[in-house]
C-alpha cells in the first residue's frame, strides 16, 4: 500500500497530463488518472520492473482512455461541440469551423502512434523527452515522428485547398 501511494506522489501529475494529451478532458483525466491507480494497485504483482514505473502507469492510463472510447462508442453519445468565438460574420465561423474539421480529420487519419505523439504534443505539451519515455521510445523517435506527422497533415490539407 505504501509503495502505491510513493507512486502516486511521484507519478500522479505526469499520468494526469498524459490523459489530458489524449482527452483534453480534465474532469476525465482526473478520473481516468484515479481508475489508473485503483488498477496499478490491484495488479501491483504484474509490475516487473522492466520499464520505468511512469511507463507501466501510462500504459495502465492508454488502456483505460482506450476502454473508455469504446464504451462511449458503444453508447453513441459523441457529441462534437465546437464553438468558434470572436468571428466577424457567420461565413467566417462557417470557414472557421471547416477547417478546424479539416485538421481533426487529418490528425485522425494519421496512424496511431503518429496521432498520439501529436496530441500529447499539442495538447499535453510533453517534450519530445517525455514523449519517449512514455511510449518506451527515445526522444529523437518523438521528434521525427513528430515531424513526420505534421508533413503528412499539411499535406492532406494542402489537397483540400
Amino acid at each position: 500500500m505504501d509503495d502505491i501511494k510513493k507512486a502516486y506522489t511521484l507519478h500522479a501529475k505526469d499520468v494526469y497530463r498524459y490523459l489530458l494529451s489524449l482527452s483534453r478532458d480534465e474532469d476525465l483525466s482526473e478520473d481516468l488518472t484515479q481508475e489508473t491507480f485503483l488498477r496499478a494497485m490491484k495488479t501491483m504483482n504484474k509490475y516487473d520492473g522492466s520499464c520505468k514505473l511512469s511507463v507501466w502507469l501510462c500504459q495502465i492510463a492508454k488502456h483505460l482512455w482506450y476502454q473508455h472510447l469504446e464504451k462511449r462508442s458503444r453508447q453513441k453519445q459523441v457529441e462534437l461541440t465546437d464553438d468558434v468565438q470572436g468571428s466577424d460574420s457567420p461565413e467566417i465561423a462557417v470557414m472557421l469551423r471547416a477547417q478546424k474539421a479539416d485538421l481533426y480529420k487529418a490528425i485522425h487519419s494519421l496512424p496511431e502512434s503518429m496521432r498520439e505523439v501529436v496530441h500529447m504534443r499539442l495538447t499535453g505539451e510533453f517534450s519530445f523527452a517525455e514523449i519517449g519515455e512514455i511510449l518506451n521510445k527515445n526522444e529523437n523517435w518523438a521528434r521525427t515522428t513528430f515531424y513526420r506527422a505534421k508533413q503528412k497533415i499539411i499535406e492532406k490539407m494542402e489537397g483540400l485547398t
